[in-house]
């Protein structure tokens, strides 16, 4: 009998306090956005991930060194990078990147690519309207054409190998 009261004590505790969460819910200041209307106020989480982006600076230059590890940690193929060996000025090889191409449709927004390149060349940026009506828009190359590496890690790179000597 006393097992009896003490589950409908312990139902009715339950349905107070969940109830007491609705309640303060409802009263709370709405936070709700009207979008497509207010698109010029629209504030947007910094922390939003929605379009892979490799910024390039006012001389058209990457920092992508092409070494592939994105494609490696990407979960969903969504990334590859293609490249290209030559033959430097002091005769060595070094690999320079010839394609970045990367598949909104497939990605999952992990940002496992952003936080294991090396030289952080690459970055979600906060764009957020991305309908398209086919798929093969979703595609693109995040290295522009006729783009290279920048001209800063060149520089560090000889110095470092000056410094070596």
């Amino acid at each position: 009998m006393i097992n009896y009261f003490k589950g409908i004590f312990t139902g009715l505790k339950s349905l107070v306090l969940g109830m007491s969460v609705t309640l303060k819910v409802f009263f709370r200041k709405k936070v709700t956005e009207q979008y497509p209307e207010n698109r010029k106020t629209l504030q947007i989480s910094d922390r939003w991930r929605a379009v892979l982006t490799m910024p390039h600076d006012e001389n058209n230059e990457h920092a992508c060194t092409a070494c592939g590890i994105c494609q490696m940690n990407c979960p969903n193929n969504s990334i590859t990078v293609l490249s290209q060996m030559i033959d430097t000025e002091d005769g060595k090889k070094k690999r320079i990147l010839d394609k970045h191409i990367y598949d909104l449709g497939s990605c999952s927004f992990c940002n496992l690519c952003v936080i294991t390149c090396p030289s952080a060349a690459i970055e979600f940026s906060n764009h957020y309207e991305n309908a398209v009506f086919t798929r093969s828009k979703l595609i693109e190359q995040l290295n522009h054409e006729g783009s290279k590496l920048r001209e800063k890690q060149k520089s560090d790179t000889s110095i470092e190998t000056q410094e070596k000597q």
